[in-house]
């Protein structure tokens, strides 16, 4: 087992004692931010979160800091009111503007996608409404599972009209209404509905139905040739360090994840929406109303447990990934309490980890600390040792470290897209291996391997785990997954389907 530091103790027996001490101190256990503040400060040590942070409790901000850089070349900080990325937590002022017109009987939500975009095919589009493509039951097929979408599409800008021909050129994957898939493209099309509806473009509509009302003025539509004062810059978490985040044409994520804002800013949406001055409560409750897989309109909804305890709170959330950013918004609505964190570092960021401790605290419960990137561990004894050595280190530290190191799926599978991508291919597979052991049932992993036996030559071995892998994701039988099977039959060259980097 490896040696720790002094400083390393310190940071570990700081943090026992501060939990220890506010849960045994009922005045102390009130001091939230403070608490919240060494919390997210342990997290920026372990490299697991670079961006602002607010907390309110009960409606009142307690707590708001930025940690690390917002640009790491000219060293510049982040802030409160620094400006990043949104992501999909866009999606949830996509569907505020839809409810408004449809309180104003501009659109209905049984309206068929054909009423609003008669262009649309008609055999598909006359069967999906307004409120499958809020909710993620529409069954079209969805634009950003496209092979080449991320790292070919996304490169340079897309017209409506290619989306629109890209998302009714395929057949449905299933009954609208039926199940529940999540469609980017679906609320692109949404965003398109809102510009027929009005006349307007989409950002001009968020900014005088959102942003102006509430005084959001550091939020807005991502364009990149705009100068923005205060902008994050994004960057990318590998195993070796970061990197700059590559170009992506924020505007084709109209409407699904096109929009920065601040820390500040989402605390202003966050207290309008429990007053009527963007919608009426009859509008909100069908708007905040969840559907198949707890999810309402551009928002997660259901009960959350707290703690380990029999008590539970209304939970809202969404949260965001794309380009270098990481976002999550948390609103547990009966306490009014509102948790906000945006990252411009894409990979390992745990945010769901982050607004569970966070929550913890607010309601003076026990929280894990941080835990390290097993990933990058495993990277260094790599660069020093053979995967043999690399291999028994990961079963020592799983069996010594548990609760130091991070054992979740990606760690192991980013490792091994990382030395893919350095044609290391042999060491790969052997990564990929373990995680399939560590995770049998999941099908991510054997996708993974089945790609590293590809680009070894072994086309058997390739077959036989994109097959596994494709039995465990059966839900989605016309995946890339399904393609790249498809491809491997035929002694094609694969596509990455895995969730490495």
């Amino acid at each position: 087992m490896k040696q720790i530091g002094f400083s390393q103790w310190l940071q570990v027996n700081l943090f026992t004692f501060l939990v220890l001490l506010a849960l045994s101190d009922p005045g102390l256990a009130q001091d939230h931010a403070a608490i919240i503040d060494e919390f997210v400060r342990l997290y920026q040590q372990v490299e697991r979160f670079n961006g602002s942070v607010l907390v309110a409790e009960g409606g009142q901000v307690i707590y708001k800091n930025g940690f690390g850089q917002a640009n790491m070349e000219w060293n510049i900080p982040n802030q409160p009111d620094t400006k990043f990325r949104l992501a999909s937590v866009s999606k949830q002022f996509t569907a505020m503007l839809v409810m408004q017109l449809v309180e104003e009987g501009r659109i209905a939500l049984q309206g068929k996608l054909t009423d609003y975009l008669p262009e649309f095919r008609r055999e598909t589009g006359e069967r999906v409404t307004v409120h499958h493509l809020l909710t993620h039951t529409s069954g079209l097929p969805d634009y950003s599972d496209a092979p080449d979408f991320w790292n070919g599409l996304m490169r340079s800008p897309m017209i409506p009209e290619f989306v629109i021909d890209s998302l009714s050129s395929g057949d449905l994957e299933f009954e609208p209404g039926t199940d529940y898939k999540y469609n980017n493209g679906g609320y692109y099309l949404l965003s398109l509905i809102v510009e027929r509806t009005t006349g307007q473009k989409f950002g001009q509509v968020l900014q005088e139905r959102i942003f102006e009302p509430l005084g959001m003025s550091n939020s807005g539509l991502d364009y990149p040739e705009m100068i923005l004062e205060k902008r994050a810059t994004g960057y990318e978490q590998n195993v070796d360090g970061l990197t700059n985040s590559r170009y992506r044409q924020i505007e084709n994520l109209l409407g699904t994840g096109a929009l920065y804002s601040t820390v500040e800013d989402l605390y202003l949406w966050d207290r309008a929406l429990y007053t009527e001055k963007l919608l009426s409560q009859e509008y909100k409750d069908t708007m905040f109303t969840p559907y198949l897989n707890d999810y309402a309109y551009g928002w997660g909804v259901r009960k959350v447990q707290l703690g380990n305890t029999a008590d539970s709170t209304s939970y809202m959330g969404h949260s965001g990934n794309v380009a270098g950013f990481n976002s999550r918004i948390v609103r547990l609505v009966d306490d009014e309490h509102l948790i906000v964190l945006l990252c411009n570092i894409d990979g390992w960021t745990r945010l769901s980890h982050m607004t569970r401790g966070i929550t913890n605290i607010l309601y003076d419960l026990p929280y894990d600390p941080p835990k390290k990137s097993l990933a990058k561990a495993l990277y260094q004894t790599l660069q020093e040792k053979d995967i043999q050595t690399t291999i028994g280190e990961y079963h020592h530290l799983k069996r010594t470290c548990p609760d130091e190191y991070d054992f979740e799926e990606d760690e192991l599978n980013t490792l091994g897209y990382r030395l893919l991508r350095t044609d290391r291919t042999k060491e790969a597979i052997e990564i990929f291996k373990l995680n399939v052991q560590a995770f049998p049932d999941s099908w991510n992993p054997y996708d993974s391997l089945g790609e590293a036996y590809f680009l070894d030559g072994d086309r058997e071995l390739a077959l036989e785990n994109y097959r596994k892998s494709l039995e465990l994701n059966s839900q989605r039988p016309k995946t890339n997954l399904a393609r790249m099977l498809e491809k491997a039959e035929k002694k094609d060259s694969p596509e990455s389907t895995g969730t490495g980097r």
